[in-house]
């Protein structure tokens, strides 16, 4: 059988496949290359972080539990789960991908932690943190970021430290001697928290870095409730194991297409998961793959004017029956008009093969019942692995796809203006 992205119209559709040989798939033949071809191809790093995402999830929820101690601690003195009148106002903060991480998070926390959560881009607090604070407010702030050397991340933390001292900072990282975990290592109002090595992603595109970090984050919303989250990981895990190379077959599949635009969507926090998918399709094709994301709802409001014959649609479908419902609505309509070539779902079972409204369906075929506040991490991966099969496409070198060096591994060239 071939290693292709089953259409609607064959038997047995993407993710709901029983038989096929799950051993041999496009992502592990990449990395089953010999090392000498994996460097002058530039596949040394990516292909490997996509795919130790599930099985570094487990080291990162071990990584919260050794550490929860001082974790809740820290939360109780910043307000967590105080009287309602003395909740903090949380901000998630980062740039890019790391902002991408706080959108995924926001309405988990919102449930757990019952306070006013908000993802700000760390972009936006560099020119206006005086006017995205409310004077006398208390305020915590989660910020994340891969490398900690990200210069508006940098300067941001130091300038909240300066001129808003009574604020509480966690800093997750995944490089140990970045600025923003070393700087405030003796600071009492920040904790520094700093993932596993392994999850320090050394290509350009944040992939096990991104993942692993919205795991933490949804580790800290259960922070005080760690077995019952210890429950959902358990079968996140088995469903990414089980998602992966069927993710990775599909992608490479439609990596031998002619696209040259993408669109992704996604309602609730599955948005933050079709913004980063977005965003790794455009970094890894170094523009080449012009993308957009977009709420479900939203598409209609202007944006849908984008979509045409060479256009990749890509609809994260919500498991909530009601939200289906709209987004079942959108991708009818979008066939109805024969706006794309192709509708893609990635659900997170296979409810998704239900219905007709998409030529390819992809979900894990493993018995589990993931809510979409905690499906980020797995869902992502279809992103990412398009990235790379696209870079490959284009002849690019996914650890380093900007021939041009518009972009890098961590941002330089930004001057801090006081």
């Amino acid at each position: 059988m071939s290693r292709e992205c089953v259409a609607r119209s064959n038997a047995v559709p993407v993710g709901i496949e029983r038989t096929r040989d799950l051993r041999v798939n496009a992502l592990s033949e990449l990395l089953s290359l010999p090392d000498r071809e994996k460097a002058t191809r530039g596949l040394t790093h990516t292909p490997a972080e996509i795919a130790q995402q599930p099985d570094t999830w487990l080291a990162t929820l071990e990584l919260f539990r050794r550490k929860r101690g001082q974790i809740t601690e820290f939360l109780s003195l910043a307000g967590v789960g105080a009287s309602p009148a003395s909740r903090p106002t949380v901000f998630l903060i980062g740039a890019g991908t790391s902002d991408y991480i706080g959108h995924s998070l926001t309405y988990l926390l919102r449930k757990c932690w019952h306070c006013e959560v908000i993802a700000v881009p760390s972009t936006d607090l560099l020119t206006h943190m005086d006017d995205l604070m409310t004077p006398a407010m208390r305020y915590l702030w989660i910020s994340f970021s891969r490398s900690g050397d990200s210069p508006e991340g940098v300067a941001v933390l130091e300038r909240a430290r300066k001129n808003h001292p009574d604020i509480h900072h966690v800093v997750i990282s995944c490089n140990e001697n970045g600025r923003m975990i070393r700087e405030s290592a003796d600071e009492p109002r920040i904790l520094g928290i700093c993932l596993d090595d392994a999850v320090n992603d050394r290509g350009l595109a944040m992939t096990s870095s991104f993942s692993n970090m919205v795991i933490f984050g949804q580790c800290l919303a259960h922070a005080n409730d760690l077995a019952r989250y210890e429950e959902v990981l358990l079968q996140l895990v088995q469903a990414g194991r089980d998602f992966l190379p069927r993710a990775a077959d599909c992608a490479a599949a439609l990596a031998k297409e002619a696209y040259t635009k993408a669109c992704f969507v996604g309602s609730g926090p599955l948005r933050a998961v079709a913004r980063e998918c977005a965003l790794k399709l455009l970094e890894l094709t170094a523009g080449k793959i012009l993308t957009m994301s977009e709420s479900v709802l939203g598409l209609r409001h202007g944006p849908m004017a984008a979509l045409d014959q060479d256009t990749l649609f890509v609809c994260f479908l919500s498991g909530d029956r009601r939200v289906q419902q709209y987004e079942r609505d959108l991708l009818d309509e979008i066939g109805k008009k024969r706006l794309v070539r192709s509708r893609i779902v990635v659900a997170g079972d296979e409810v998704a093969n239900r219905d007709s409204f998409a030529e390819r369906y992809l979900a894990p075929t493993v018995p589990s019942v993931i809510a979409d506040d905690y499906r980020p991490a797995m869902d992502v991966m279809f992103g990412q692995l398009l990235g790379l099969f696209f870079s490959l496409r284009w002849n690019l070198w996914p650890d380093c796809p900007s021939p041009n060096g518009a972009i890098s591994r961590v941002v330089q060239g930004v001057n801090i203006h006081s």
